[in-house]
């Protein structure tokens, strides 16, 4: 199992409407990351909202991964989740932003997709009726991966239109492009997941056993999927949850048991109305649901709804994941409760006293899957144009004269 943070640009109460205290929390989050690379974290992903007040002012992370990925070593760097619809993103930018980032990132950008967070998020974009992305989903995503692979590139489709042959660039650097994700946050779009040969990135609302079913699912459909969508399959589920995992087993329990913690699921719950929630779930301004005694913490951990105490008992609540089939487990930073300093402790504790525990590869699962991609399309869709300049400036860039892309490391 791989581990990751969660980075979404959450900033609760008055501090949302100042702009000191937003960059405050801007710059924060992206220490976060920074931080975790030191630490054996293998993840960082970078949720993609619009207009979600206090809950998410992270609306651009294309504009943050590169700063960050210049201050990091290893962890790889994703967006949760780029949204494909072309009334807010058109399919050329979306090409061009994922093969930019695949090269200042250094192989290190992970392509996370999805269709919005909620109606009020999509209805920036004059979005009115979310049904509607699904469809422009399939018909997009499907088209990026062939903008990356020809240099001829013309389309003509229900959503969006090239009407004429065009290289979009950057194409993704080296071998294959950036291992492709979508967030599930429905359960049929699990077996739609596996049914593409794509990762999952699904949400822990409900006990982690429950979510048995749908893990089997893409499980499943990703085992007989013999065409993905890709040029190479990412065989992946990555969970998102909370941990709260320090050396002081009285200072977790109080974080957890501390008066608003709950304050950003009833956000989750006001924005994102397209998902299932349990019912009779908070919805902002409503008071958060509050963890009343140790007993009800204990019952919580019980049933996976987060992670708290010592590493050693961390290490035994993160079983559970494993049991059900979880490749990758991602938590919120920073939650309710925590301060800036705790949150950089518990990065650092959560990665040399658990991680080491459950993740033994030293290379990134995406990166393997990566290794193994094929190009899927020829490279021009019409005769190849019988074009060469006459006269090419002086010390002209040759193909072969520099090191290969990282993914070719002999490790592999």
């Amino acid at each position: 199992m791989e581990f990751g943070v969660f980075l979404n640009g959450y900033i609760p109460g008055p501090g949302a409407h100042d702009t000191t205290c937003e960059h405050e929390m801007l710059m924060s989050e992206a220490q976060y990351a920074i931080h975790a690379d030191k630490f054996n974290w293998k993840y960082a992903w970078f949720g993609e909202h619009h207009a979600l007040n206090e809950y998410s002012h992270m609306s651009a992370p294309e504009v943050v991964m590169p700063w960050v990925a210049a201050q990091t070593e290893q962890i790889h760097l994703g967006s949760a989740i780029m949204g494909l619809s072309p009334r807010y993103n058109n399919p050329v930018r979306n090409a061009e932003r994922v093969a930019m980032l695949d090269h200042f990132t250094g192989n290190r950008y992970e392509w996370g997709t999805g269709r919005g967070a909620g109606s009020h998020e999509v209805a920036t974009f004059n979005i009115l009726d979310s049904s509607t992305t699904k469809a422009e989903w399939e018909e997009v995503a499907p088209e990026i991966l062939r903008m990356f692979e020809q240099k001829d590139y013309e389309y003509h489709g229900t959503s969006f239109s090239v009407p004429t042959p065009h290289n979009v660039l950057p194409k993704p650097y080296g071998k294959g492009h950036p291992p492709m994700w979508v967030a599930c946050g429905n359960p049929p779009t699990f077996g739609r997941a596996g049914e593409l040969g794509i990762g999952a990135i699904a949400f822990n609302f409900e006990p982690i056993f429950n979510l048995q079913g749908r893990i089997d699912s893409y499980k499943e459909a990703i085992a007989n999927c013999t065409e993905p969508l890709g040029q190479f399959m990412n065989d992946n589920i990555m969970m998102t949850n909370q941990v709260i995992c320090l050396e002081d087993r009285d200072r977790a329990r109080e974080i957890a048991l501390s008066a608003g913690r709950g304050y950003l699921y009833s956000m989750v719950c006001l924005y994102h109305d397209t998902m299932p929630h349990p019912e009779g779930s908070p919805v902002w301004p409503q008071a958060p649901f509050q963890i009343t005694d140790e007993a009800m913490l204990d019952e919580l951990i019980a049933g996976g709804f987060l992670l708290c105490g010592t590493p050693d008992e961390v290490c035994e609540q993160v079983e559970a994941y494993a049991t059900v089939g979880c490749d990758q487990l991602v938590f919120g930073i920073k939650a309710d409760g925590f301060t800036h300093e705790e949150c950089l402790e518990m990065i650092e504790v959560f990665g040399t006293k658990v991680i080491p525990e459950f993740d033994k590869d030293p290379l990134h699962s995406t990166t393997r899957y990566r290794a193994t991609a094929q190009p899927k399309y020829p490279m021009f869709n019409g005769p190849v144009p019988d074009l060469v300049a006459e006269q090419l400036p002086p010390y002209s860039l040759v193909p072969g004269s520099f090191p290969p892309a990282p993914i070719d490391l002999v490790e592999l």
